[in-house]
């Protein structure tokens, strides 16, 4: 609450400033005559010792007075959209809104929704060498676009640059409102979940080689860039880390995800490829950006399972179906090379994945059905002292004699703790076990 009342304070006084600008470029442009004309007389507030996470992203990235014009104008369709309303000011000489002033009309927002245009008329008017001075905000280099504040949206392609519309990123502008930082989850626009685990490394049961690969990740994720400094590598080594976990399911590729951003802190996101591939030329690209672009700056990992439906092999056909497809993976290869964060792609053979992507991977873990001793450490871990064991119950013979993945043993256990319930037992015994079992093997076709 502290954050948001802070927020609003700065935000109020930071839209009163831009008010003035606005009234200023209105009059200096229609030649009102004893009215102000010069835009930079009004000075923007005063931010030094403001506490507002507002005031102190201001003053992390040095924000001018043009930097600050634009951020307050973006921001300004979600806290006042009203104070746009003089933007919708009508030429009677033609008898429609003034081209100069830019703008969109939203499809349910009633109010103005500001392009790099209106940036550029309220900034420069009709002084055309301070307009292409403008231009420098939206370029892909300036801090706004870099670090994901801002993003530009065209309606259509060939279209003039600034007729883009300003939007600002979620999370950005959770800071400058409520003051929390912002996790995307689930939509039509983002097609990720953020996954999460109780569990701990302890829990985790891979054999050593498997392990140590591991380490890498979790080293790189505490400070990889620095690590490439200190050894001289970082104009060699492309940013971020790549890397293939595949083997047979239920073997811990998903856990290994999770816990990875666990130990860092970081978020970790699966992609839903269901809703990323696209039929429609242009769709697959498109859907992939929003993940991208989002997760650009936010050093999330971003876990990719099942890869094989959107990283599979290219195809030598001469078809337009197969030209598009082997157009998205060539695509999808520039995004991943140039994502600084770490990207994991999982699937159950490795010969699926396109070569293309294979080259780039930093490291390809293969995770193994695991043997009797990992078998029996996983019946442990899902039964700590033996609770709620019957005494006929042998976790050794179980490990031994039936070659299950983790996630497997996670079946037979959920199915056999609902068989003694639906009993009326307080223990699980071995024939509700050895029924599970033998419903996993049926699923596999196998036999016990």
């Amino acid at each position: 609450m502290d954050a948001l009342k802070a927020n609003a304070a700065s935000l109020e006084r930071e839209i009163a400033w831009f008010g003035e600008v606005l009234t200023t470029r209105f009059h200096g442009y229609f030649m009102h005559e004893g009215g102000p004309h010069d835009i930079h007389k009004h000075t923007p507030p005063d931010v030094g010792n403001d506490p507002s996470p507002f005031a102190t992203a201001i003053r992390e990235y040095d924000m001018g007075f043009d930097e600050r014009l634009v951020l307050i104008l973006t921001l300004l369709p979600h806290v006042r959209p009203q104070a746009l309303d003089l933007l919708f000011t009508a030429n009677k000489n033609i008898e429609r809104s003034y081209t100069e002033f830019g703008g969109w009309k939203g499809k349910n927002h009633a109010g103005l929704m500001p392009t790099c245009e209106t940036a550029a008329f309220i900034l420069a008017g009709d002084d055309l060498a301070r307009r292409f001075e403008v231009l420098r905000l939206f370029d892909a280099e300036h801090f706004f676009l870099r670090h994901t504040i801002l993003r530009l949206e065209q309606k259509a392609d060939g279209e003039p640059a600034l007729s883009a519309a300003l939007n600002v990123e979620n999370d950005f502008l959770d800071r400058c409102t409520s003051g929390q930082q912002h996790k995307p989850d689930y939509s039509v626009g983002f097609p990720a979940k953020r996954i999460t685990t109780q569990l701990d490394w302890s829990d985790l049961v891979l054999a050593p080689e498997v392990l140590e690969e591991i380490d890498n990740i979790r080293i790189w994720l505490k400070g990889g860039a620095e690590v490439m400094q200190r050894w001289h590598l970082d104009k060699s080594v492309k940013p971020g880390y790549r890397t293939l976990f595949y083997g047979p399911p239920g073997t811990g590729k998903t856990l290994t995800a999770t816990l990875l951003g666990k130990a860092a802190d970081v978020d970790v996101y699966r992609i839903d490829l269901s809703k990323i591939v696209s039929k429609y030329i242009g769709e697959t690209e498109k859907n992939m950006a929003n993940v991208f672009d989002q997760a650009q700056n936010k050093n999330w990992i971003l876990f990719f399972d099942e890869a094989d439906a959107l990283f599979g092999k290219r195809t030598e056909g001469n078809s337009s179906n197969d030209r598009h497809a082997n157009q998205e993976i060539a695509y999808l290869l520039q995004r991943i090379e140039d994502f600084p964060g770490v990207v994991i792609l999982a699937s159950n053979l490795k010969s699926n994945i396109d070569e293309a992507f294979a080259r780039r991977f930093q490291t390809a873990i293969y995770f193994p059905i695991p043997d009797g001793l990992q078998r029996l450490r996983l019946w442990q871990n899902l039964f700590p002292q033996r609770r709620h064991l019957a005494d006929d119950v042998n976790l050794e013979d179980l490990a031994e004699d039936n070659s299950l993945s983790g996630g497997a043993l996670i079946n037979v256990v959920r199915y056999a703790a609902m068989r003694a319930e639906r009993q009326g037992r307080p223990t699980i015994g071995k024939d509700d076990l050895l029924r599970g079992i033998k419903k996993e093997f049926i699923k596999e076709g196998r036999t016990i």
